[in-house]
């Protein structure tokens, strides 16, 4: 039986360029990645060149395959299949999965979609593409076995990213620059490499805490960016707290919404080619955020705070928070200034993504 471990094995063998079988216990759908394919490991997952491709509808919104098939539109649940033809190569699918020359190079075509087939492994697909940190698009077949090939339930994968194994690893006193008084948590899972963790500000006093969600980004909080506002808020969130002396800032390693740090810079490729954060994200394939904010409440519950007061401008902090059962009792705003580099990413959060600035 498989299991959060056996995910994670096969989240690595995606990264590796390795195929995965995925089954609903009836259904087989054999996966290669086309993000980590080449023309050998293709050769062996197809031996008679025939194989289809998998999208996400988002991507296959981008390509206006939204005219040959409803589960194309942009949002949906559901992935799109582009049926085999001659001329559908590595080079072809590469071009079909990765938006970096959509502008430059017309694609090629034409092509047929098909019924997706098994929504749950479908399904499960996009997801262990994004857990991968992969675009999300594969070469795919039905039950062809590969001996050696990770075999998940698309079950274990759609649960994969529940917190409920997640736990305090460790503690310590950091006195850091906005409050010497500070403690250190970080929390592990047994399933997962990845590490979160919390910063404690002050004594609890009686009062709810304030308490900011911080998504990690590498470019903002530790180089500086420019093109958002991460760093910023990062160090204002933190003074802010020291000023109420009471109260957690979340760091989780949730970088770029979700996608992580690579997909982020090929964001900000697109970006530099005229599109907003949030069509960046849809050209990608990926939904407009795709970060998991039960992640933040199972801390919290593991803080002793199931009542806090929430430093954001973002209400689907307050709603993921709420929806896992921590009372958010106020939301309190969190201004930072623009910059000539930002104010067209502020004003698509504004905008498009529902912030209230």
């Amino acid at each position: 039986m498989s299991g959060p471990r056996e995910v994670a094995r096969g989240i690595d063998a995606l990264r590796r360029g390795w195929p995965v079988i995925l089954h609903d216990g009836a259904d087989h759908l054999t996966l290669l990645p086309i993000e980590t394919a080449d023309a050998d490991r293709l050769a062996a997952f197809a031996p008679d060149g025939r194989f289809d491709v998998l999208l996400s509808p988002e991507r296959a919104a981008t390509l206006t395959l939204t005219n040959q098939r409803p589960a194309a539109d942009a949002g949906s649940s559901g992935a799109v299949r582009v049926a085999h033809v001659p001329w559908l190569d590595l080079d072809t699918a590469t071009a079909l999965a990765d938006p970096a020359q959509d502008l430059s190079t017309p694609l090629k075509g034409p092509f047929r979609t098909l019924d997706a087939g098994n929504p749950a492994l479908s399904a499960a697909a996009l997801k262990l593409a994004r857990l991968a940190g992969l675009l999300p698009a594969f070469f795919v077949r039905e039950g062809i076995p590969h001996e050696g090939t990770a075999t998940l339930r698309a079950a274990d994968v759609t649960d994969y990213d529940s917190p409920s194994h997640l736990r305090i690893a460790s503690r310590a006193r950091l006195p850091v620059e906005a409050n010497e008084g500070t403690e250190i948590v970080a929390f592990r899972s047994a399933e997962e490499a990845v590490e979160h963790v919390a910063l404690v500000i002050g004594a609890p006093n009686g009062k709810p805490p304030l308490v900011r969600l911080h998504s990690e980004c590498l470019t903002g909080d530790v180089f500086g960016s420019l093109k958002c506002d991460c760093g910023p808020q990062l160090d204002a969130a933190l003074h802010r707290i020291a000023h109420e002396g009471w109260g957690v800032l979340l760091y989780l390693r949730q970088e770029g919404r979700g996608i992580g740090l690579v997909n982020k810079l090929r964001a900000y490729a697109l970006q530099d080619q005229g599109f907003d954060t949030v069509d960046a994200n849809l050209r990608l394939g990926f939904a407009i955020d795709a970060r998991d904010f039960g992640v933040a409440a199972k801390m919290l519950e593991l803080l002793g705070q199931d009542r806090v007061r929430l430093l954001t401008n973002n209400p689907a902090k307050v709603a993921g928070l709420s929806a896992a059962g921590i009372e958010v009792v106020e939301r309190v705003a969190h201004q930072i200034a623009a910059n000539p580099h930002n104010e067209a990413y502020l004003a698509t959060k504004r905008d498009r993504t529902g912030h209230v600035l």
